[in-house]
């Protein structure tokens, strides 16, 4: 098995680039199946994208699929903030 696949309690050797690739293939396999379910937040998907999903716990260590997890939210509610922070900026700019 691969080292995402160790308990805690074993060292880890570092992961190899095939790893990380593999990692982030399987990550943006998920986050395009949760994208095509409407669904935001990772695990709220019910059955939707199991077989992705399955692939993705199998290739990336838990830490870094807690990370992506969160960036995902985090990249959307910055996506929404900077929308609406333009649409003010426009409002603004035409009341001048």
């Amino acid at each position: 098995m691969s080292w995402f696949s160790r308990s805690n309690s074993e060292q880890s050797p570092a992961a190899t680039r095939q790893d990380r690739q593999k990692c982030w293939e399987s990550r943006d396999q998920y986050f395009e199946c949760l994208d095509s379910a409407g669904v935001l937040t990772a695990g709220e998907e019910g059955t939707a994208c199991t077989k992705s999903k399955f692939q993705y716990e199998k290739s990336c260590a838990k830490s870094w699929i807690d990370y992506f997890n969160k960036r995902r939210v985090l990249a959307e509610k910055q996506k929404d903030m900077l929308a609406q922070s333009q649409l003010q900026s426009q409002e603004a700019n035409r009341k001048l």
